[in-house]
């Protein structure tokens, strides 16, 4: 059995994510004996799937602490000393949803996930009658608001008002956005827009996932009025995306960039490490080493695994500064989870003490960046891939070889490719980052197209 994927549990709820699923995770969760927050997001079929897992969880002697509607983030933040379960897809259509778990703030790894899905395949019965657990209402919101504005109060010259002067943007696609970035930015001193501010599952106002293809009213926006920053998120607030104040979507890793070089300039440590995933550019890398610090990768969707690594694997000087992946950031000096609200707070925080935006991303090199599916069959990926670990580095003589999380080639002009199979359809997905990077990708696609029609 595989429930779990990248980011929990994913799907339609007609015949994925059911509530007959929901009760069996959580009688499978619940067994370990915890207090467990359940939250959820503001789609349509939330409710019901918050009260089967709420009746799953108690049937095996948890105790349920339900917060109701929600950012994930917030939910992540309410989980610390206890566990936590999200009932949210994030960013996909209103017809999906999907269920993460956390434990002390931190989503649970590979192992945790593998012991779940066990008890759930194994059909979990309920403890006896009289050892079932309770639950309880319990607000956390306001409390989470109020940690992210002290945050980033603390992150310069300690002001009451830092955004004092600053007029922001803030597209909540109608998602849980909408209770926390407006709220917060507001008590940090910015004169705020919010734009789709009202909670609906629907996603009427655009697609849950923030993209340049759906920020079509957040630019509009932009370039009509006189703003420092625009920021979308996704649904459940997790993602976060930055535009220019004319209306511009930066690239999603020119922000991680951003982030990483200034939590590794602030640190104070010996040995500052970013974590990020395969996919991310060289510009993070550029940025994180000129400020004296190291970049390391781990898988997609697993970052909160490579900070573990990390630690344990470091000393005394080591400290995991931040770790991303594209659009989604873990501000670990704040907490253990991917927070998009935080990350609005930051930038803007950074963008008020930098006099604008423009200060911030003249220092990155931002090169052309393409992504490209190749038709794999599922059962032809690992001969492929075998084949590549060969072929894609003769292709590419000149540079340096990874091989943990797909193939990936680091040039020594700062361009990159990387090849790696999809998890979850039938494609290889080659990444390539180059000033001639149409060049680039289609040498790397013959080469994978290549060794696919070699497998087969």
């Amino acid at each position: 059995m595989t429930l779990f994927g990248t980011a929990g549990i994913r799907g339609p709820v007609a015949d994925v994510v059911t509530p007959e699923l929901a009760l069996a995770v959580g009688r499978a969760a619940g067994l370990d004996g915890e207090t467990f927050v359940v939250g959820r997001d503001g789609r349509e079929t939330g409710p019901a799937l918050a009260a089967a897992m709420e009746a799953g969880l108690e049937s095996s002697g948890a105790t349920v602490a339900r917060v109701g509607q929600l950012p994930t983030p917030a939910l992540a933040f309410a989980s610390q000393g206890r566990r936590g379960v999200m009932i949210t897809a994030s960013h996909n259509p209103p017809a999906d949803n999907g269920i993460k778990m956390f434990a002390d703030g931190v989503e649970y790894d590979r192992d945790a996930e593998t012991r779940l899905e066990n008890r759930v395949e194994g059909e979990t019965p309920a403890v006896p009658w009289d050892e079932w657990g309770d639950g309880h209402r319990e607000a956390v919101l306001d409390q989470y608001q109020a940690a992210v504005v002290e945050y980033a109060r603390d992150l310069g010259s300690r002001t009451a008002d830092p955004l004092a002067g600053r007029r922001i943007a803030v597209d909540c696609g109608t998602g849980m956005a909408s209770l926390a970035t407006p709220q917060v930015l507001e008590r940090l001193g910015a004169d705020v827009v919010a734009l789709n501010a009202n909670v609906d599952g629907h996603f009427p106002a655009r697609e849950s996932k923030p993209t340049p293809e759906t920020l079509t009213d957040l630019v509009a926006f932009l370039e009509d009025g006189d703003f420092d920053l625009g920021i979308a998120h996704d649904g459940d607030a997790d993602r976060i995306v930055i535009a220019t104040p004319d209306g511009e979507i930066v690239h999603e890793d020119t922000v991680l960039a951003m982030l990483a070089g200034h939590y590794t300039r602030e640190s104070d440590a010996g040995d500052p490490v970013v974590v990020t995933t395969p996919n991310a550019s060289a510009r993070i890398d550029e940025q994180v080493e000129a400020a004296g610090g190291r970049v390391e990768r781990v898988r997609l969707g697993a970052l909160h695994e490579g900070i573990a690594r990390e630690r344990e694997a470091g000393d005394g000087e080591t400290s995991v500064v931040f770790a991303a992946e594209p659009w989604k950031h873990i501000h670990t000096a704040f907490g253990g989870w991917i927070d998009g609200v935080v990350s609005a707070a930051v930038i803007s925080r950074l963008v008020a003490d930098h006099d604008g935006l423009d200060a911030l991303r003249s220092p990155i090199t931002e090169r052309p960046y393409r992504k490209v599916s190749v038709d794999c069959p599922d059962d032809a990926k690992a001969g492929a891939m075998e084949r590549l670990a060969t072929t894609l580095p003769e292709t590419f003589p000149e540079g340096d070889v990874g091989t943990d999380y797909g193939v990936r080639i680091d040039r020594p002009d700062g361009s990159w490719v990387l090849v790696r199979p999809s998890g979850t359809e039938p494609y290889v997905r080659v990444y390539a980052e180059s000033e001639d990077v149409d060049s680039l990708v289609e040498t790397a696609v013959d080469t994978v197209e290549a060794a696919v029609a070699d497998v087969q």
